[in-house]
């Protein structure tokens, strides 16, 4: 049934779920403000932001692909319950982005905003048809853009003390100032010569563009596109000729393409190996050293580092 939610007009969609939060499986009600992000990469920023009593849940678990997500009854009734809805927008949640777009008019209750998409546009990064590829949490300094958006959403909601907003998110704006020099740090070894990332699917432009590294994707901005194999040729002669010695698989990206890569590389006679697993979409399980987003940022430079020294 949940492969085929999407096939339902939105308005009878919500229907029959509204109707359900009165029957006997309805969870209980929590007291303040309810806010849900669809993915971790927002509900992290959002947590250190707001007084800890303050219910932040997301939809989307460890190694989740957004791209291809697919929301059940009982995601829509967290919907539903929820105040504040924050979503990254730009089509970076698939199908699900249309039925939040249309949130507000079903249920007025909920306001959902759609926080990436009021990123300017000189900031955005478009692929070969124009789509804007939505990975801005792999650029810190970009995400943090982002959090001034949720932040200005939050000071508008009125529920929730200025003073108290203001002085969290200035501490998380020097957190987030750290970690960006971190990263940088991380990352000073690899030679310019090096700094070529191929990755599973095009996720880490924003990464190049702010931390020096030409980077291509075997598949497209998003994993439901799949490679040519004009593409996978294009890149097995790039890795050779430079003699890269690395590419990277990623969490929620099957890794047969890599596969593909690395014996077409041994064909031409350069040994490519994997460098080493990368977080693109979704933070990584627990135990990982990635399981939240300004881990999986710390985890991708130090895998990246590593793996093209």
């Amino acid at each position: 049934m949940a492969n085929k939610l999407w096939l339902i007009p939105i308005g009878f969609l919500l229907l029959p779920v509204m109707a359900g939060c009165t029957g006997p499986e309805q969870e209980s009600p929590s007291v303040g403000l309810k806010i849900l992000c669809t993915t971790e990469m927002l509900a992290e920023p959002v947590r250190k932001m707001v007084p800890p009593e303050i219910q932040v849940e997301h939809l989307m678990g460890s190694g989740v692909d957004p791209h291809l997500y697919k929301p059940t009854p009982k995601d829509l009734r967290k919907i539903l319950r929820a105040d504040l809805v924050f979503y990254h927008g730009h089509h970076l949640e698939g199908r699900m982005s249309e039925m939040l777009s249309q949130l507000e008019e079903n249920s007025p209750t909920v306001k959902a905003i759609a926080v990436c998409e009021k990123i300017p546009t000189g900031d955005l990064i478009l692929d070969e048809s124009e789509a804007v590829d939505p990975h801005f949490w792999l650029d810190v300094p970009l995400w943090l853009k982002v959090c001034a958006n949720l932040k200005s959403t939050l000071l508008e909601s009125g529920q929730l003390p200025n003073e108290d907003l203001n002085r969290r998110y200035s501490e998380l704006v020097s957190e987030l100032e750290t970690l960006h020099q971190s990263v940088i740090a991380t990352l000073a070894p690899v030679q310019p010569s090096k700094r070529v990332l191929v990755t599973a699917h095009d996720a880490f432009a924003y990464f190049g563009n702010r931390y020096g590294f030409e980077v291509h994707g075997i598949q497209g901005i998003s994993t439901e596109s799949e490679p040519s194999l004009k593409r996978v040729n294009q890149l097995v002669k790039l890795l050779s000729d430079r003699k890269i010695p690395s590419i990277f698989v990623e969490s929620t990206v099957p890794e047969r393409n890599v596969l593909a890569l690395i014996e077409g590389c041994q064909k031409l006679g350069h040994q490519l190996t994997v460098g080493g697993k990368l977080y693109s979409d979704a933070p990584g399980p627990p135990q990982s050293g990635a399981d939240s987003w300004s881990k999986m940022v710390r985890h991708n430079a130090q895998t990246i580092a590593e793996g093209l020294k």
